[in-house]
């Protein structure tokens, strides 16, 4: 395990992965296309900053269940969206896919 003094960097590229497969609250990315495509590269950040939030959160210890609520709180506050049947479905394989990515973090040489 490294130093504690070396902080951790997120692979940015598999967040990105993972909530656009899991989560896209806004459902921006057609069916059958990925987050990196020439057509979605416009918009391809739009959730990096509340990705990288609830992975920093899981990170320090949160409970699933306060990130899965954050998730729905950006949802349905920040973005004013209604919340949808599959919300709930959505956050929580969203908190599992980031627990489960054992290269999501990584840590400077």
């Amino acid at each position: 395990m490294p130093p504690l003094s070396i902080q951790p960097r997120i692979k940015l590229s598999r967040l990105r992965d993972i909530g656009w497969s899991h989560w896209d609250p806004i459902g921006l990315l057609v069916e059958g296309k990925h987050w990196n495509d020439e057509d979605a590269k416009p918009f391809a950040d739009e959730y990096d900053s509340y990705l990288i939030a609830a992975a920093g959160m899981l990170r320090r210890g949160a409970p699933d269940q306060e990130v899965v609520d954050f998730l729905l709180q950006i949802e349905t506050d920040h973005m004013a969206l209604t919340e949808a049947p599959d919300s709930l479905a959505r956050a929580k394989a969203t908190v599992v896919a980031i627990k489960a990515d054992d290269e999501l973090w990584t840590y400077p040489e």
